[in-house]
């Protein structure tokens, strides 16, 4: 019996009333896009199911392939660092990928599976995923880390070089903060890298302020551009009470 290629969408493997459990049990078997043929196991997402804050990159990368978790490769040991600087307790976030499977190429005399980007048509057979595990948890903002994360949140015509830092509502995910991803910040050149590490620590410590004072999705707090100045709310006019005269004494 051939084997199936691909379905087209991972919504052919939602289980009925999902749980995080069963996502990640359904996502082991996923075949909505072509990438689990080269792949070594489906990524699935991980953390609290409580998560204030959701924080989504591209793809896993060779060693998250690998081992089968997100964000454990030198790009995730920077991230780590970010959330520390910011305050942000790893244990209570949760991370994941827009795209659960590696995809790679293979380079002659390069031992090391080198990350290509994925296809439109792969980001939207995964999304599936990640719409799932934004109901589920519900966060007060999701984070997305690159633009391959910020397209699938946002739309194919977003530019995380445009919007930043701001906080932009996605239409299935509430609050979004744009930002790079860290491997980015490990690819630039020897004489920026100390500057785009800098301002992606000050992205990250972004995020830590936003959730200092936010609240959940679906509780009315996101505004379409962090640049939008919220509406003035008149004050009722309180009438001032007269002040007494002082009587003289005699």
């Amino acid at each position: 019996m051939p084997r199936v290629m691909a379905t087209g969408s991972a919504a052919d493997f939602i289980p009925p009333r999902p749980t995080l459990p069963k996502l990640r049990r359904a996502a082991a078997g996923c075949r909505g896009c072509d990438l689990w043929l080269n792949a070594t196991q489906t990524v699935f997402g991980e953390g609290s199911t409580k998560a204030t804050a959701i924080f989504v990159g591209e793809q896993p990368g060779d060693m998250e392939d690998r081992v089968g978790r997100p964000f454990v490769g030198p790009a995730g040991r920077l991230f780590d660092e970010a959330l520390e600087s910011a305050g942000i307790d790893r244990d209570i976030v949760y991370v994941t990928n827009a795209v659960k499977h590696f995809k790679f190429v293979r380079r002659e005399l390069v031992k090391r599976r080198l990350h290509k980007k994925p296809s439109a048509a792969q980001m939207r057979a995964c999304k599936p995923w990640l719409e799932e595990e934004v109901r589920l948890i519900r966060p007060r903002v999701v984070v997305a880390l690159g633009s391959t994360a910020a397209q699938s949140l946002l739309g194919g015509s977003f530019r995380v070089t445009r919007h930043r830092g701001e906080v932009v509502t996605s239409d299935w995910a509430g609050p979004v903060i744009p930002t790079v991803h860290p491997s980015s910040v490990l690819r630039a050149p020897d004489e920026l890298r100390a500057e785009a590490r800098r301002d992606f620590f000050r992205d990250i410590a972004k995020v830590a302020d936003y959730l200092k004072k936010g609240a959940r999705v679906g509780q009315g707090t996101a505004v379409r551009q962090s640049t939008v100045a919220p509406p003035r709310v008149r004050q009722p006019a309180t009438r001032k009470r007269p002040v007494p005269r002082a009587r003289g004494t005699s």
